[in-house]
């Protein structure tokens, strides 16, 4: 059995995303815990307000709303009564005993799993503390849990590693094979509170993995002089298809009002050396061998769960790129890490690039039109998708590699950047007394 624990300011949002799935024949509620009426006998509003009026007792907690799900391996086959003794031990171990939750099997993947809404505002006003609630107590219940009822283990299973390389449980958005507004409101009650974005095209890196674009129109429409927002579907080649819709249509934390808050809030909060550490070392383990090149960095990469986001301009240069690392939920550009990790720098690393292309992009990138702020230039901007189920290995980096990379991966960054700067003679200056 895998656990994930996502927490969140909404639980209108939460509860919208698997009552929709329930409209769409994808999820059945099968338990309203701790409810005083059985869950096929309220409505969405009954549902959300009855957990909603714990929430009104604390004001000051920022996160109040839980979302979890459980996810068991294919292969086994679990009746709904076993399915609903499992969810309410699971939370009364995670400390939620007596907490009114909402209970929903989902059928909308490979895999038998719940999804559990409830709150950790208790009766009494005071917050359960979610810090660390994975390890310090949902992997100990994980564990007697699988033991008690025979599951098979997370550790034994294919599960546990192609969920973890899941970016969110949000699925990619299919232009005419899904409702286009529920379909994108999905998406960005995923992706906007779990990714550390500071700019509107470090946040499109993540939402292109989902066939989705925040765009702000060309720099002299309308929407874009009123700091307007609009969202729209992208089909397999990354064009724009469909009609846009606003962002005030869908919740308020989707607007560009809001979103640049939250860029200058994510700065400071993605600046983590450590996040930083983990991606900077991957790209310089690739860089070890020989004959490289920038398709084999986006392979190799996408192996420890990390998306490479490729700008080019209409004769397909390279002018910038992008990091999407699933495991931190941090986005950098390239030059957010260093030198050494920018566009110009990986494709000086490739010796397997083609001849003069550096040369010729020189400039081009200044030409260029920034990702979601439309200025009538033209580009062309090519994402690997992330699968949740064609990955081999596990995010980790491989122990020994760490190890020896933490200590040596900066020198080896060091030394290169060295290699292309050129040591200024110091002149001796006569003195004229």
């Amino acid at each position: 059995m895998v656990a994930v624990i996502h927490q969140s300011t909404s639980l209108r949002n939460i509860l919208n995303y698997n009552e929709q799935k329930v409209k769409a024949g994808l999820a059945v509620c099968l338990e309203a815990g701790y409810y005083p009426v059985d869950a096929a006998d309220l409505n969405f509003h009954q549902k959300l307000r009855m957990l909603e009026m714990l929430t009104e007792l604390n004001q000051r907690t920022k996160y109040n709303s839980v979302h979890i799900s459980l996810n068991f391996d294919p292969s086994e086959k679990l009746p709904d009564e076993l399915l609903k003794n499992i969810a309410e031990e699971y939370l009364d171990k995670l400390g939620f005993a007596g907490q009114p939750y909402l209970l929903y099997r989902h059928e909308d993947a490979g895999h038998p799993h719940l999804h559990i809404v409830t709150t950790n505002i208790k009766p009494d006003g005071k917050a359960i503390h979610l810090h660390n609630l994975a390890k310090r107590k949902s992997e100990p219940a994980r564990k007697e849990i699988e033991i008690r009822y025979g599951l098979i283990k997370a550790e034994e299973s294919k599960l546990q590693r192609a969920y973890k390389l899941k970016p969110v449980y949000a699925a990619r958005v299919l232009y005419g094979k899904s409702e286009t507004k529920r379909a994108i409101g999905n998406v960005l009650q995923t992706v906007l509170p779990l990714y550390k974005y500071a700019s509107l095209a470090e946040l499109n890196a993540v939402l292109r993995q989902y066939n989705i674009v925040a765009d702000r129109g060309e720099e002299n429409s309308r929407i874009f002089r009123h700091s307007g927002l609009v969202y729209r579907v992208l089909d397999e080649q990354g064009n724009k298809v469909g009609v846009p819709i606003k962002a005030s249509l869908f919740f308020k934390d989707t607007t560009l009002k809001f979103l640049e808050g939250k860029f200058e809030a994510n700065k400071m909060a993605k600046d983590d050396p450590k996040a930083k550490l983990r991606l900077k070392n991957a790209i310089d383990l690739y860089f070890l061998g020989r004959n490289k090149s920038v398709e084999g960095l986006v392979e190799a990469l996408k192996k420890q769960g990390v998306n490479v986001v490729l700008r080019r301009n209409d004769e397909g240069l390279i002018y910038g790129i992008t990091y999407v690392d699933h495991q931190s939920k941090c986005v950098f550009n390239g030059s957010n890490l260093g030198k050494a990790y920018s566009a110009n720098a990986i494709k000086e690393r490739c010796p397997n690039m083609v001849a003069g292309e550096g040369k010729k992009q020189n400039g081009e990138a200044e030409k260029a039109a920034r990702d979601g702020h439309g200025n009538g230039v033209k580009e062309r901007d090519y994402h690997e998708n992330l699968s949740s189920h064609e990955q081999h290995t596990s995010l980790g980096m491989p122990g020994l590699a760490q190890v020896l990379l933490e200590a040596d991966g900066m020198q080896q960054t060091m030394d290169w950047e060295f290699k292309r700067k050129r040591k200024k003679r110091k002149r001796m200056r006569l003195s004229t007394g």
